[in-house]
């Protein structure tokens, strides 16, 4: 499948068609004769893995870990140099967002309601959550401390868990709200507030770490695929049709950034030399160095398109999308 039709996430919710099953316990999984558990399907070990769809990426310490397609993670300890599979996933579902709390401990969640944790630095997971004939995807997952977090997905699908993710509970992101919009992401801003995109430029916000959350109209009428919180408190929300949009009151109001593209922005990174560098399709590849209040476009010649981004060194960064992996430098 192509990277349009794979990552709602980043691209195109409404081309997903989902159904809501019902949740079913992750320590058991029992058949309809006499409740054995039933063997999970592992990602396979795969040469092409690294050229195969991917759709974010985390770093864990020093290594880089990033998810996609087929339930492949990949691992590396060079800053993207060369990647490896992790040694033991028990999912072939796509995988489509990933966050590590530290070096060691980090989360995956993605289609049919896929969560996974890993306690080793990605190198082995065990599955959470699951519903194993459902078809609704978890875009992303945040977590608030070693306790406490959330995963959103389609159709406002949310959940969290209180206890480190022994246990997920599904809960409706603002009570009597009748929205049912994708929730393509979720990060943080330097205060600690937290911000989920959504669609008709609708941006979910919370004070108090995910308990309780409002919406906030940007000004928007299309869909955000993602956001960041910059280093200096700003936010940035990115989607359809080339839009970014910029905040510098924690939300409070919105302005659109020219980016010179109406290619749709599905990702991106702030680099540590403070430049934002935000991708998507047809080989976008957008830079600002004034903390995204303009940005420069520059299209790669291939026009492949891509999920997101990470830094590695300098002016070297790691592309992650259709694709797979390829590295990319800024200044050429």
């Amino acid at each position: 499948m192509t990277f349009m039709h794979m990552t709602a996430r980043k691209l195109a919710a409404s081309l997903f068609i989902f159904a809501i099953a019902v949740s079913i316990d992750h320590e058991a999984f029992a058949d309809d004769h006499g409740g054995k558990p039933q063997p999970y399907e592992y990602a396979v070990a795969s040469d092409m893995a690294s050229e195969a769809l991917l759709l974010d990426v985390d770093s864990a310490g020093s290594r880089l870990v990033a998810v996609g397609e087929f339930g492949h993670v990949l691992l590396s300890d060079d800053k993207g140099t060369s990647w490896r599979q992790a040694a033991s996933v028990p999912t072939r579902n796509t995988l489509v967002g990933v966050t590590f709390l530290d070096n060691q401990t980090g989360y995956a969640v993605g289609h049919a309601a896929t969560i996974l944790k890993t306690e080793d630095g990605g190198e082995n997971w065990t599955l959470q959550y699951n519903e194993r004939n459902g078809e609704t995807p978890l875009f992303a997952v945040y977590f608030a401390d070693a306790q406490n977090g959330i995963a959103v997905g389609g159709f406002s699908y949310t959940f969290e868990t209180g206890n480190g993710g022994e246990t997920w509970t599904q809960r409706a992101l603002v009570e009597d709200s009748y929205d049912d919009f994708h929730l393509n992401d979720v990060f943080a801003d330097n205060k600690g507030n937290l911000y989920i995109p959504a669609e008709f430029g609708t941006v979910y916000k919370s004070r108090d770490r995910g308990q309780n959350w409002q919406a906030i109209e940007t000004g928007y009428d299309g869909s955000f695929w993602g956001g960041l919180g910059l280093d200096n408190g700003d936010l940035l929300v990115f989607g359809m049709r080339g839009n970014v949009w910029r905040s510098s009151n924690s939300g409070g109001s919105w302005k659109q950034v020219d980016t010179g593209t109406d290619q749709s922005v599905s990702g991106g990174t702030q680099l540590e030399d403070g430049r934002i560098v935000l991708v998507g399709l047809s080989g976008t590849v957008l830079v600002s160095g004034d903390g995204g209040k303009s940005f420069t476009n520059q299209p790669r010649p291939d026009r492949l398109s891509f999920a997101t981004a990470i830094g590695k060194t300098g002016d070297e960064i790691v592309l992650l999308g259709d694709p797979g992996i390829k590295p990319h430098n800024l200044a050429e």
